[in-house]
């Protein structure tokens, strides 16, 4: 059990100079009242920064440090864990981090993202999402579990039931497997590589069994002929670079052709638009007397004279369409000879390509053949080659015992996986506890005189019935409704930590759960669960109702603003 015994801190937020220190286990039941902005939910940012390096709301690292002193910000919480006490230390300005058992202070030389993990794995043995989830029940900026994703909400009841460990489990398998795979690789490349040499040294003294200069003469004739091939494709290659410029010096013009055809389609449009606006104004004054608009007659001289005009201009616009309609003509002719030659191009160059690839392979054979003279000419000693062939086989069965021994391995964290996966040994826990939890989510709602059925899946979906069983969803729900759900939940996510002894503490705070989403009814039933709560518990109360409840708790501390600072009130 993690029992929490103080928080301290200064020049934190709205904070000052001087320390505000709240003793944790004092009372059964605290409520944290004052006015807006005087520091309340302070308490929870200074919590959680203590312990995860993160407000509880979303609020920048930087801006947490006080805007008056703007330096010397520090925060200490104060837990303990059976028999050792523990003191985390953070400060901003200078930037520390130090944690403390029973006095002393904890691996120095770690770095802080080494150090965040020893507090969470560790020590706490517990992150900031499960905190958030089994601690703390916050207001807006908070995430309730039912609005999570299913991975997150998994990750959180597999804190709560302790069984993150499997998933540990499983990543070390999975490390485990690749270095397994890697290992298995690199024997099986070597089995290859030692049955390549036992194959080699067979063959070369199969070789040597025969006669070795008629050998070598038969891999130097057909060394020559591969080397006439290499010249034959060199200088087809050769040939075929000459054609590639040829065909680019014909294609050279090819952006000057297209530039010249667009410009050619612009100008004939260009035309035709002309032309329609002429033949429109011919027809006017073919078809119109008298202006439609001012209804005055067109003078006869003045109407023959815009006709005449009209259509000796159309009869230059239809000779210039021509003339353009031509040398269109003649541009996609050139530009079709350009396609051909892009085709040709293109073969030519798929042709060096594979005559390339030809001259490798052919020079490659030959190396290796160079390779097999090199080795028949130095092989002498038919009794050093028997021996060197014993050695490869043995080498060749020490491998493979390897390879059978990891493929065995293998096996085995394959099984181990199966079991690990989340449909394996989790789930079946999970099985085991679902009907608790959805019993003891059902008994709070109750407790809350909210009366429906509340049933979360493998998968963790809810399913929500009403007496007369309508189904319901969590997001169909009234906030003061959806707030009792979170409520019931968090108490669950408790009860079952604590039979579980994962993620059981003494603290419980709640920030502003009565001020908007609980009515006076869901209030009264709250405090009533709260007191049914253990005495080792200790419930911090966040609200803006002050005096109103005050007679219900067995503490009150109210905070105030006091010449811009933050502070506990005194009496």
């Amino acid at each position: 059990m993690i029992k929490f015994h103080k928080v301290r801190y200064k020049n934190f937020l709205s904070t000052g100079n001087e320390f505000t220190e709240i003793d944790l286990p004092r009372k059964k039941t605290s409520l944290i009242i004052g006015a807006n902005g005087s520091g309340k939910s302070t308490l929870l940012d200074a919590l959680t920064f203590g312990l995860f390096g993160r407000a509880f709301r979303k609020i920048p690292k930087t801006a947490l440090i006080n805007s008056i002193n703007q330096k010397q910000t520090v925060v200490e919480v104060e837990f303990q864990i059976g028999r050792n006490r523990y003191r985390v230390m953070r400060s901003i300005k200078p930037n520390k981090f130090e944690i403390y058992r029973d006095g002393k202070m904890m691996h120095q030389d770690a770095s802080v993202r080494d150090y965040q993990a020893i507090l969470e794995q560790q020590i706490l043995k517990l992150n900031y999402k499960s905190f958030t989830q089994v601690v703390v029940l916050g207001s807006s900026t908070f995430t309730p579990f039912m609005q999570l994703n299913t991975p997150e909400r998994r990750a959180i009841i597999e804190d709560i039931l302790d069984i993150q460990i499997f998933s540990v489990m499983k990543d070390c398998l999975k490390q485990r497997a690749s270095t397994l795979n890697n290992e298995q690789r690199e024997v099986r490349n070597n089995i290859k590589i030692g049955e390549a040499k036992i194959q080699g040294q067979e063959d070369a003294m199969k070789r040597l069994e025969e006669n070795r200069d008629e050998m070598i003469e038969k891999l130097s004739k057909d060394i020559n002929e591969h080397e006439d091939n290499v010249l034959e494709y060199k200088t087809n290659i050769r040939a075929d670079m000459e054609n590639v410029k040829t065909c680019m010096n014909l294609i050279s013009d090819e952006d000057t052709v297209r530039a010249s055809l667009q410009t050619m389609l612009s100008d004939e449009k260009d035309f035709e638009n002309e032309r329609r606006k002429f033949i429109k104004e011919l027809k006017f004054y073919e078809d119109n007397d008298e202006c439609p608009t001012c209804k005055q007659d067109i003078e006869s001289d003045h109407k023959e004279h815009i006709c005449t005009e009209r259509t000796v201009n159309i009869k230059e616009l239809d000779m210039r369409l021509t003339q353009h309609s031509e040398s269109i003509e003649r541009i996609n002719k050139r530009l079709e000879e350009i396609n051909e030659v892009h085709k040709e191009l293109s073969e030519t160059q798929k042709a060096i390509q594979k005559e390339q690839t030809l001259i490798d392979s052919n020079e490659q054979y030959i190396d290796k053949l160079q390779k097999q003279i090199d080795e028949l000419k130095q092989q002498e000693h038919t009794e050093d080659d028997k021996d060197k062939l014993e050695k490869y086989r043995k080498a060749l069965d020490v491998l493979q015992g390897m390879d059978a021994g990891l493929s065995d391995d293998k096996h085995y964290h394959e099984l181990a996986e199966i079991l690990l996966r989340d449909s394996g040994i989790k789930t079946k826990i999970i099985r085991q506890y679902l009907p608790i939890m959805n019993k003891l989510i059902n008994k709070y709602l109750a407790s809350m005189e909210f009366f429906v059925q509340f049933e979360l899946d493998e998968e963790f979906n809810e399913e929500i019935k009403s007496r007369y069983r309508d189904n319901f969803s969590y997001s169909s729900f009234s906030e003061g409704e959806k707030m009792r759900i979170d409520l019931s939940l968090l108490f669950t996510w408790r009860a079952v930590a604590k039979l579980k002894n994962s993620v059981n503490t003494n603290l419980l705070i709640l920030d502003e759960v009565f001020d908007s989403s609980l009515d006076e009814g869901g209030t009264d039933e709250f405090l009533k669960i709260l007191h049914t709560l253990d005495d080792n518990t200790n419930t911090f109360i966040i609200s803006h109702k002050g005096e109103s409840m005050n007679e219900k708790f067995n503490n009150i501390i109210e905070f105030e603003k006091t010449n811009n600072f933050s502070r506990i009130k005194t009496a």
